[in-house]
């Protein structure tokens, strides 16, 4: 694996995937800071929250149909790039107008993050492959997440809030150099490819076409497939997963510092175990979902299953933590919920791919991720009003949280099945 050039760019994505989170959950460590200095209500809070996912979501799609038709490496490194400069942007808000648009243009570089990974794994993995290489790109997220926490509340304490964001958009900078300097679109333009491996990319996409969402004898533009209701169904599980993600991302440090009065810098350090369960639980669900796919041979049996239980587990967990009287026992509760839910956070991807045909894989992935990103739009703002109008409670929220991964796990057990005639059996062919 160390001297295979996929697995190479797979590293590359777990780097950027840390990165990524460093930089999102920057926001939620320095909020206590940000809060106090600018002035903010809850309720504003949670707008700057929500403002972030605007640009995210448009993004998610629009990065998504550049990368098929422009590909992914270059929109992938234009992202970056613009992520990490208005990341450290951050640094020169001065009010809620300014902190609202700096978050909608950085959510819009972050925006097309997953689309591009999965179309660059669409290109150069072999089809049995595909969820675990999506699960350990995923794995850098929650421990970018993980990272964040110590990294920003030390800088936030030691230098400033707004340091902290021109230090970690550095980071960002430095990657892209890698990027741009050692990968390639497809396997067949790398210098350094063996011939080996590039017959085992060949040979392992062979055929995927055939077991698609197409309809017989036709080559089907893009809205065919955005219609039809397994995509749906996927897009709105996935928004059930993206609700509980961003409640936790947005306001779990803050509910640490009001609730359980945690300092800043045990916040921070607390922060880091749902974080790192996550990182696990996300490297893992890409291998157990391919597991199950090697032995019933039916690619969404083998993305409903894992859909289906890990959100219930998600649900239960999450309603529960915000009803515990400890903080021991509510980052334990939190800390399940962000595993069972990252357990699931590859197979959305993968059921695009087991779905969509290659030219259209970009574009799909980019619009179930917009109508998943939806929930970052809404969710953290719900949040807020809950809790200003609670007096500080946060527990319906916690509620309403495990409620949507309910529907999210029902939705995927009713919905994400194999087309009748069409059942993708593939066992055979591996």
């Amino acid at each position: 694996m160390i001297r295979s050039q996929r697995w190479f760019v797979v590293a590359l994505f777990f780097l950027a995937g840390i990165i990524n989170y460093l930089d999102r959950a920057a926001l939620s460590i320095a909020a206590p800071l940000i809060q106090q200095d600018l002035h903010f209500s809850h309720a504003q809070l949670g707008i700057v929250f929500s403002s972030f996912f605007i640009g995210y979501a448009l993004f998610n799609f629009v990065g998504g149909v550049l990368s098929d038709r422009l590909g992914a490496k270059l929109v992938f490194g234009v992202a970056m790039g613009v992520w990490s400069i208005f990341c450290g942007a951050t640094a020169f808000a001065t009010g809620i107008v300014s902190l609202i648009v700096l978050r909608v243009l950085f959510g819009m570089g972050e925006g097309p993050f997953s689309s591009t990974n999965s179309k660059m794994v669409n290109n150069w993995f072999p089809r049995r492959e595909v969820a675990s290489a999506i699960g350990v790109i995923s794995s850098g997220t929650p421990l970018g997440g993980a990272l964040a926490g110590p990294v920003v509340g030390y800088l936030a304490v030691q230098f400033g809030w707004r340091w902290a964001f021109v230090g970690i958009m550095l980071l960002g900078l430095a990657w892209l150099v890698l990027w741009v300097t050692t990968t390639t679109e497809r396997p067949h333009d790398h210098p350094r490819i063996s011939g080996e491996e590039l017959a085992l990319i060949e040979a392992g996409q062979a055929g995927q076409e055939a077991a698609t969402l197409a309809p017989d004898g036709a080559a089907a533009p893009l809205g065919y497939y955005l219609r039809k209701p397994l995509v749906l169904a996927t897009a709105f599980a996935f928004f059930s997963y993206n609700y509980v993600l961003f409640f936790f991302l947005s306001w779990f440090p803050t509910y640490l510092t009001e609730a359980h009065h945690l300092s800043l810098r045990d916040m921070s350090f607390a922060t880091v175990i749902p974080w790192l369960l996550g990182s696990i639980g996300l490297a893992l669900g890409g291998f157990v979902s391919d597991g199950i796919l090697r032995v019933t041979g039916k690619a969404l049996l083998s993305r409903r299953i894992v859909l289906a239980v890990c959100l219930g587990a998600t649900a239960v967990c999450v309603a529960l933590a915000g009803r515990v009287a400890s903080v021991s026992g509510a980052v334990t509760l939190m800390s399940l919920a962000i595993f069972f839910l990252y357990v699931t956070g590859s197979v959305y991807w993968a059921v695009i791919q087991d779905t969509v045909p290659r030219e259209h894989v970009g574009g799909a992935g980019g619009f179930v991720h917009l109508l998943a990103n939806l929930a970052g739009v809404i969710g953290p703002a719900i949040t807020g009003f809950i809790v200003e109008a609670t007096h500080g409670a946060y527990g319906s929220a916690f509620v309403l949280a495990g409620g949507v991964a309910v529907l999210g796990s029902i939705c995927s057990a009713i919905w994400i099945r194999e087309p009748r005639a069409r059942a993708l059996s593939v066992k055979r062919a591996w």
